[in-house]
């Protein structure tokens, strides 16, 4: 695998449309203009809400349907011509598996198809399926299932991984397994793009997040700075018995300050200046035990992708 951050981007689209017709003949548009260069090595969310266009866009990165407009490159080449040379692989949330075979033979199947491949070893250990090899594949739950796409998508050892959905049906400590050997495979120089519906497997594992709806990309930058969009940090203390009243009714008064609410003594307060909230917590209304927590990106999120209509549009945006 190219380990080199130079070149040409791992992912490139350039004011990337697709368009279908529907049944009755009406156009919809699924992906309406996108812009998005992804970086060797990257690490990049996808996240939008349902209908959003996330894997409309992932089909076009992977040459599995074509864009009505705009281009898509990868690693400087046509998106099939990538994924035909081993350099693109993905891990879907469906995708054909034959039943009554093993999880090992299902491996070394896929693995004769490929003129030069890694290890059928190597990548039934590295997706956490040493225990399962002799396993049918119908004996396998859906998580584990999830985990031998994993182990396919392995096999050309690609530069560039896609994953929609990709820990959907795993436990808690899969997730964490199948993210720590993404950290590892990055940190090697593999690029990784995953849509997840998972907020938390966004904020953990990705230094950068792209949120996504009616088509368009609505925002784009590190996580903490995706967090930022939100409605502000939240600052919690505990109040004294004395004169709560006066102090909630202070702090709603306020400028910049979003939300208050209590759970008994203790005040959260959602401000977009922090720094005056808990000056005025810990001076003038005795507060004690402050904590002051940057806005979660559940919070930015559906504060992005809730926004007003962000432009004019001919067609009815539905999308897949």
């Amino acid at each position: 695998m190219d380990t080199t951050t130079t070149g040409p981007a791992a992912v490139e689209l350039l004011g990337l449309v697709k368009t279908f017709r529907s049944p009755g003949g009406q156009l919809v548009r699924a992906v309406g203009g996108v812009d998005l260069t992804v970086s060797p090595g990257e690490v990049v969310a996808f996240l939008g809400p349902n209908g959003a266009g996330k894997t409309t866009a992932l089909d076009m990165v992977l040459g599995l349907t074509t864009p009505s407009a705009g281009t898509v490159t990868i690693f400087g080449a046509d998106p099939r011509q990538a994924v035909m040379t081993g350099r693109v692989s993905a891990v879907l949330q469906t995708g054909g598996l034959l039943r009554d075979i093993t999880v090992r033979e299902t491996v070394q199947m896929i693995a004769s198809t490929f003129p030069e491949h890694s290890g059928v070893d190597e990548v039934i250990d590295r997706a956490g399926l040493t225990s399962l090899a002799r396993r049918k594949v119908a004996k396998c739950s859906g998580g584990e299932q999830q985990r031998l796409r994993f182990a396919l998508a392995l096999l050309p050892d690609p530069d560039l991984l896609v994953l929609d959905e990709p820990t959907a049906g795993m436990d808690v400590a899969a997730r964490r397994e199948f993210w720590d050997t993404m950290h590892a495979d990055a940190y090697a120089g593999r690029t990784v793009l995953f849509a997840t519906h998972y907020l938390e497997e966004a904020d953990a594992f990705a230094a950068r997040i792209v949120m996504i709806a009616g088509g368009r990309i609505v925002a784009d930058g590190p996580t903490e700075q995706i967090r930022s969009q939100a409605t502000g940090r939240t600052v919690s203390a505990d109040l004294p018995q004395a004169g709560a009243a006066h102090a909630l009714a202070r702090l709603r008064g306020m400028p910049h300050v979003a939300e208050v609410t209590t759970q008994g003594r203790r005040v959260t307060v959602t401000s977009g200046d922090s720094d005056a909230v808990a000056r005025a917590l810990l001076g003038e209304l005795g507060a004690s035990n402050l904590e002051i927590a940057s806005g979660s990106l559940e919070s930015a999120f559906m504060t992005i992708t809730a926004a007003p209509d962000r432009g004019a549009r001919t067609e009815r945006e539905v999308t897949r």
